[in-house]
């Protein structure tokens, strides 16, 4: 008797530990069918909305999603604790998303956004670091930066730039890489007042000049431009022979027609000479 009540108690906690497990993986199942379902839903609800502005205005194409703008950041970027990642976004993101209040990072790599508006961070002041590499941004208005503050480090690189906007004077580090920037699209006081800045890259544009330079800055990317001459004031002071830039640790001007053995005095106040052509 006393086996067989043992054998019944274990087969009791054996089923109730099935059935257990199997609530617990079925209202995970549910959980993330609700998740889709709901996400569906919301796509679906924009392209019916799409659809009936089409309709009102008679036209004949419809398209099944719309544009990147039409749908919450959220449902096409993922946002964590103060990040927004969007990267390579599907449908095109064309303009910058409308980002959560107290956004830190963003992340918007590798779209086709065409233009940076003075609106687009009206509200966010709390943006640290700002990556748009890889867009077609061939524009920035005015005062689109004015407000980031707190700013430090901002990547435009890989776009169609032709001129630089004002720049936050907290920037600690700057890249313009691959774009299509001359010296007449750069204001002479674009970088002297950033004072925090450490990192300047503006290799692979169409500089006729060497920008003045702060004295903050240690790394400095000016190959593959069209730099032809230097002054002994470009990086030194002709006025004080004893002035020195110890923290210029690196300069590139490899790429450049200029041939630096020409300009020996232009370097006399740097820790070492720039990587060019002595020759």
């Amino acid at each position: 008797m006393g086996t067989r009540l043992m054998m019944f108690i274990s087969a009791v906690v054996l089923a109730s530990w099935v059935l257990s497990a199997y609530g617990a993986h079925y209202h995970a199942h549910v959980d993330r069918k609700q998740w889709e379902v709901a996400r569906n839903d919301e796509i679906n609800g924009v392209a019916r909305r799409n659809k009936r502005a089409t309709d009102d205005e008679d036209s004949s194409t419809v398209s099944p999603v719309g544009d990147a703008s039409d749908l919450p950041t959220c449902l096409l970027c993922v946002c964590l604790i103060g990040s927004v990642y969007c990267e390579e976004v599907d449908p095109d993101m064309t303009s910058v998303p409308a980002l959560p209040k107290e956004t830190n990072y963003l992340y918007a790599r590798y779209n086709k956004i065409k233009k940076i508006t003075a609106k687009d961070f009206g509200d966010i002041v709390t943006l640290k670091r700002i990556d748009f590499t890889g867009n077609l941004i061939s524009e920035i208005e005015d005062g689109a930066f004015a407000k980031l503050t707190m700013l430090e480090e901002l990547s435009l690189a890989e776009n169609a730039l032709v001129k630089l906007p004002m720049l936050p004077g907290k920037l600690s580090s700057f890249n313009a890489n691959h774009n299509r920037l001359k010296t007449k699209g750069v204001k002479a006081n674009a970088f002297k007042k950033l004072n925090k800045l450490i990192n300047l890259y503006l290799a692979h544009n169409e500089l006729e000049a060497v920008p003045a330079i702060p004295e903050s800055v240690r790394t400095l990317h000016l190959q593959n431009n069209n730099i032809s001459t230097v002054t002994v004031d470009t990086f030194c002071k002709s006025n004080n022979t004893y002035y020195i830039r110890p923290n210029m640790n690196e300069i590139r001007m490899d790429g450049n027609p200029i041939v630096l053995a020409q300009y020996p005095n232009s370097f006399t106040c740097l820790p070492s000479l720039p990587i060019g052509r002595y020759q």
